[in-house]
């Protein structure tokens, strides 16, 4: 008798491996690069501005933060996921950044795995986003459904996922994504937070973002490729060599970071941008500002400085916001309106 893809041992099991193969195995994109290193700022030898003066605050859906800094979905549904959680949770409360969930889909349908999306007790204050996939609403999920990952996590929005490569790829994935348009409309008319369309790792294309601009989305995180690819961890997964054969062959699959950036900003200019995928430093959040987003998100360096402990995911948030700070400071911008109009050049 085959197993359901909502047993909850399975997904335990899914989410366990998935913590296991991120933090042992090497699975960036072999070729493919965020596109990022292609670009440059020019720089400032007299900039007329004071470092200590320089402000990295913003307001991002109706929140204050004192950096574009998201620390990006990765994971919960597992009792290896709780410590890690918590300590994100904590780190970005003390530092007044953002914080997205892991997918929260397990917890829906079992609820006794919801524990490690609990973080509010430790994060009053911060800007967390629920988490969970589109394609769940072609596999009889509704608004009720999306509304109690929102509700169990008290977050501030839902990220709504868009992983068609990675279900594909997967042995027991979900792979109809046919007709999700209207509903992804009827859910962001009907959930009562914003809805964040966000990519896992391939990057959303200028149609893609038009569709779901039109369908009501309130950002996109274009989460592109040239960072972890899903499809490398899969492949690390996979039960057979089969499996691990089709998986490998999308290695470098996907719209690189910085290309996705701009593909979104011209489709759908007035949506807010998320940028995410493969970056690594202050400097890479700088050039995605300038590129047209409003706030970036890291994954892969989160989970690593978080499996060690609290201390190295608070310094790795103050190398971050510190970096950020100083390129904005010999690019000449005060602020970050100011980087959002700074030009880059291609190097």
């Amino acid at each position: 008798m085959s197993v359901s893809s909502d047993d909850p041992q399975l997904i335990e099991r899914r989410k366990a491996d998935h913590i296991r193969i991120n933090l042992e195995e090497n699975v960036q994109f072999p070729r493919l690069t965020t596109g990022l290193e292609r670009y440059r700022f020019m720089h400032r030898a007299v900039p007329e501005l004071d470092l200590a003066e320089i402000d990295t605050s913003l307001t991002f859906l109706g929140k204050r933060l004192q950096a574009p800094l998201l620390i990006s979905s990765m994971t919960g549904g597992t009792s290896l996921a709780n410590p890690l959680n918590m300590v994100l949770a904590e780190a970005a409360q003390a530092h007044g950044i953002a914080m997205g969930l892991g997918s929260q889909r397990a917890a829906i349908v079992h609820e006794d795995l919801a524990e490690s999306f609990k973080v509010r007790r430790v994060a009053p204050n911060i800007l967390l986003f629920a988490n969970v996939g589109a394609v769940q609403l072609n596999y009889g999920f509704g608004v009720d459904h999306y509304r109690r990952a929102v509700d169990m996590a008290e977050a501030d929005a839902l990220i709504l996922h868009f992983n068609a490569l990675q279900e594909a790829v997967q042995p027991e994935g979900d792979g109809n994504f046919k007709d999700l348009l209207p509903k992804v409309a009827h859910l962001c008319r009907s959930i009562g937070v914003p809805v964040i369309a966000k990519e896992v790792g391939w990057g959303f294309s200028a149609e893609d973002a038009r569709r779901l601009a039109e369908a009501g989305v309130a950002a996109i995180d274009v989460a592109g490729a040239g960072g972890t690819s899903w499809s490398e961890v899969e492949y690390h997964r996979a039960p057979t060599a089969f499996h691990a054969r089709v998986a490998r062959a999308f290695a470098d699959w996907g719209i690189s970071t910085a290309e996705s950036i701009m593909l979104v900003r011209q489709a759908a200019p007035n949506l807010p941008i998320i940028a995410s995928g493969g970056l690594r430093d202050g400097i890479d959040v700088a050039k995605c500002i300038a590129l047209g987003a409003q706030l970036c998100g890291l994954a892969g360096p989160f989970l690593k400085a978080a499996a060690q402990s609290l201390e190295a995911t608070d310094e790795l948030i103050r190398e971050l916001k510190t970096q950020l700070r100083i390129t904005m400071f010999v690019a000449g911008a005060a602020d970050i309106p100011a980087l959002q109009r700074t030009p880059l050049y291609s190097a």
